[in-house]
Formats: C-alpha cells, structure tokens, sequence
C-alpha cells in the first residue's frame, strides 16, 4: 500500500501542515514532534512525492545538461564531474543528446521547462538565437560548458581553445619540428574550429616558421573519420610535414589509422599531436600526445557556478581552466644535426 503525507499525519497525530514542514527542514515544531513525525515515516515507509514537495519549495531539485552527442568519450567525462558535483549538493541530472540538431535541442528545451528544472547545462554547441529565446524564457540559470557566446550573457566553463592550440603546436617546435601540418575542425565554428587554427598560426609565425594554407585541412568536424580522410589529403598536399598537430583526438586516431594504412610510420615518420586527452588516447597504438583539457573538473565546476546562480540568484564569472600538454609516444623528437 502507498500511504500519503495526510497518512503520516494522522499516525503521528499531527497537522499536515507540520509533516510537510519536518519533511522540508522547516522551523515550527519541537523536537518530539519532529520525532513522533519521522517515527510515522519509518513505520509508514513513507516515500516523500517529488512532485509535490517542488509545489512546496518552488524546485524541483533536477538540472537538465544538454550534449550534442552523449555517447562520446568527450560527453562522458563532462557528465562525470557533473553527476558527481550534482549529487553531493543533493539534485540529480536529466541528460538530454541533442545530436547537434536544432530541433531536437528545441524538443529538450522544452521538456526540461515542462519538467521545471532549476538549471540548464549547455555544453559544447553554438547559441542560436532561438535558443537564447527559450532559454531566456525559462527564466532559470544557465551556464556553458566547453562552449561560450559572444552574443547572449550566459556564463561559461572553457580552456582557451586559441591558446592550447597555440601549446601543442609550440610544443612540435620546440621537439625540433619546423614543417608542421594541421588536421582542423570546421573553420565556420567560431568557437573552436576558427580558434584552434589561430593558436597553430600564431605559434608557427612566433617561431619564424612560414605559414602554408596547403598545410591545413578544414574538416566538418572533429571526427575520427574526419582524421582518416584528411590524412592522405594533407599529405598529398604537402609531402614534406614531419610532425601535425590534430585539432581533437578523435582526429589524430583517425589520422594514426590513415597512416597505418599508408605505410607511414608514427612517430618515427611522422608526429602526431591531439587535443582533448580522452581515455581512449593512452590506448591507441602509438600511445597519443595530447593537449589535455580537464573535462571533468570543468563539469564540476560549471555545475558549482550553476548552483550558485540558483542560491544566489546572481551572475557569476566565467571560467577559463588550465590546459596541459601530456606526453606519451607519438611525438618524436628531431634532433639537430
């Protein structure tokens, strides 16, 4: 049998009013009352309606976390240190896989209004006007995770796309590299497609070295099929690259692969650097360098900036964390001669 909160009530012998106050750690009752009330719980087994406590408190205690792509190794580490910083301060998460699609985003949107989340996570995707619209609306607190806008005041959670690029490239330099490529993501996405391609730039030109339009590929995205499909059109394009500095790890995999395929050997032929620092990098044959950025501490700490604006109901700053480039066995030093 499923008793309610007036059942409660009644074996404790006291007012509704008062069982709903206990349950929700309110003042206005004495000690014995408090333990009479929780006695009537244990004995009643009582579970405490969601539903009904967030008509009591104005929350709902849930956070809704948006992903274009939920299953990736990149989603998965984000939504590790937002569970983890989610639960220790006593809500939960609804996960919604937009799949970088507009209108699926707009369907989440609107179920998670529905649903009166207290907080919105948006991670990795551009803010299109129509969703600042919505999310404007909602009128509750939102914070950007691996993604920020130019446009729209929403607060965000990031490493400086422009200057890790910057270090892993640096890096190649400083291995005594000086013909580097680039495997890119898309030179249209302004927040780190475009970025990334400046901090490779900007490195190559500090270090004296020329920079080669020839020596870039653009790809759509971060793909590892991305990676496999521009390898061979890069080096087509310029044959003489020792080293490259791959925009994600997923595309330096996909370039690794290409290269098995290819007869070139890594690092001995050609170094690879990536960016991001998934789980699957240490696993991939040669172990990958890496740009790493702290993904799950950025979850954490988004989803602490978004728990704040809900206390508080204020602004907070944004974040920029730090990067770090790891070092394994697909980058290969060139010594002088």
């Amino acid at each position: 049998m499923s008793y309610t909160i007036k059942d409660v009530a009644k074996h404790a012998n006291v007012s509704i009013a008062t069982v709903s106050r206990v349950l929700n750690g309110l003042s206005g009752y004495s000690k014995a009352t408090e333990e009479k009330v929780l006695q009537a719980i244990k004995e009643l087994e009582y579970q405490p309606n969601a539903i009904a406590r967030g008509l009591i408190s104005k929350k709902s205690n849930t956070v809704g976390i948006l992903f274009p792509e939920v299953s990736s190794q990149f989603s998965a580490k984000i939504l590790r240190g937002v569970e983890e910083a989610v639960h220790r301060l006593g809500s939960s998460v609804i996960v919604c896989n937009t799949a970088s699609h507009g209108q699926r985003t707009m369907k989440y949107l609107q179920l998670l209004s529905e649903k009166r989340v207290d907080g919105i996570l948006f991670v990795s995707e551009s803010i299109t006007e129509e969703f600042y619209k919505t999310l404007d609306s909602m009128k509750i607190p939102v914070v950007l995770i691996s993604t920020e806008s130019y446009q729209y005041p929403f607060p965000f959670v990031k490493v400086d796309d422009k200057h890790a690029a910057f270090t892993a490239t640096d890096y190649l330099v400083r291995m005594g590299h000086s013909k580097i490529g680039m495997l890119g993501g898309n030179k249209e996405d302004l927040i780190a497609g475009q970025p990334r391609i400046d901090g490779y730039k900007q490195a190559l030109a500090q270090s004296g070295l020329p920079i080669n339009e020839q020596s870039i590929i653009h790809s759509l995205g971060f793909s590892f099929k991305d990676g496999f499909t521009g390898l061979p059109k890069l080096l087509e394009q310029s044959s003489d690259l020792t080293a490259i500095f791959a925009a994600s790890d997923a595309l330096a995999l996909g370039a690794i692969s290409a290269a098995y395929k290819l007869g070139v050997k890594i690092p001995d032929e050609l170094s690879i650097i990536g960016y991001d620092n998934l789980p699957i990098a240490e696993m991939a044959i040669p172990p990958l360098t890496t740009v790493a950025q702290p993904l799950e501490e950025m979850g954490m700490v988004a989803t602490e900036m978004l728990f704040s604006m809900m206390e508080q109901g204020r602004r907070v700053e944004s974040r920029i964390l730090p990067h770090c480039v790891i070092e394994r066995e697909s980058v290969k030093e060139i010594k002088p001669i």
